[in-house]
């Protein structure tokens, strides 16, 4: 039985992914972040504090947010996951596809849209030419989004200038264009989960865009998806709109970056899906 300790199992990602992990072949330690307030003491989720010696017979830490103590993992000989939004860049990230490759001691989490684009091999065919929106919840920052997107409605409801510390922007009610990347506009929205991208696709030449049987982990459905309901759903879901003779095509794909951009590839990683 695999040995798992959750490191910030008292924030949103951490409760998902203990939720995630308790059913699963595996022994799961929820730890917080440092010493539990009395809220975490009291809730339905049993966390404990961190300490090194807890770690001692555990084989995957899985990082939700960052321990406050920052030698909490110097001893640590086990392997490291790295979930946070603002993972170590200088981890390599996990692999697309397949289990934990062997001789690798740590991974950090491979942001959803990458993982997305992606797939699009794999959903439609004798596509060329792509280019898109993303719109952008505040729902991949984790309880850092959560708080800052309600706390500035709130201040803006109230008529008050809203506290832009917890996200960084203003992000109450405004609907903000970023720079382009290529061919592909994010735009952050003020939505707490649910994520949308919308890909304009151009057929190669002499031939027709078609979709593909829908891989592992996806779904067709027959209008294009809502952030409401991605943000509910585990499963990326997809909707595809052809122009004539599939010279084009409108692909909309919705998504949830914790509950199919983490918890999902987590459980492949792990060897637990």
């Amino acid at each position: 039985m695999l040995k798992l300790a959750v490191i910030g199992a008292q924030t949103l990602l951490g409760r998902e992914l203990v939720g995630a992990l308790e059913p699963q072949d595996c022994s799961v330690l929820p730890l917080s972040t440092g010493a539990l307030t009395v809220a975490e003491e009291e809730g339905d989720l049993v966390v404990f504090a961190p300490t090194p010696e807890l770690l001692k017979e555990i084989e995957i830490v899985i990082l939700a947010d960052a321990p406050k103590d920052a030698t909490m993992l110097d001893g640590f000989s086990g392997r490291i996951l790295d979930l946070r939004h603002d993972s170590n860049p200088k981890l390599e990230p996990m692999p697309l596809t397949g289990e934990w490759v062997e001789g690798h001691t740590a991974y950090r989490a491979r942001p959803a849209l990458e993982q997305v684009l992606g797939l699009l091999p794999h959903l439609v065919s004798h596509f060329g030419d792509v280019a898109g929106t993303h719109l952008r919840s505040v729902g991949h920052m984790g309880d850092q989004g959560l708080d800052g997107l309600m706390q500035q409605s709130v201040d803006m409801l109230q008529g008050n200038d809203p506290n832009e510390g917890t996200l960084g922007y203003r992000a109450a009610f405004e609907v903000i264009p970023q720079a382009a990347r290529g061919n592909l506009v994010e735009v952050k929205v003020p939505v707490f989960h649910g994520e949308i991208l919308i890909l304009h696709l151009r057929a190669t030449e002499g031939a027709s865009i078609t979709a593909l049987e829908a891989p592992l982990g996806v779904k067709w459905i027959d209008h294009p998806p809502s952030s409401r309901e991605v943000a509910v759903t585990a499963e990326l879901l997809a909707h595809l709109s052809l122009g004539a003779e599939g010279r084009t095509g409108v692909l909309t794909l919705g998504f949830d970056p914790i509950l199919w951009g983490i918890l999902r590839p987590t459980l492949r990683l792990l060897g637990l899906a």
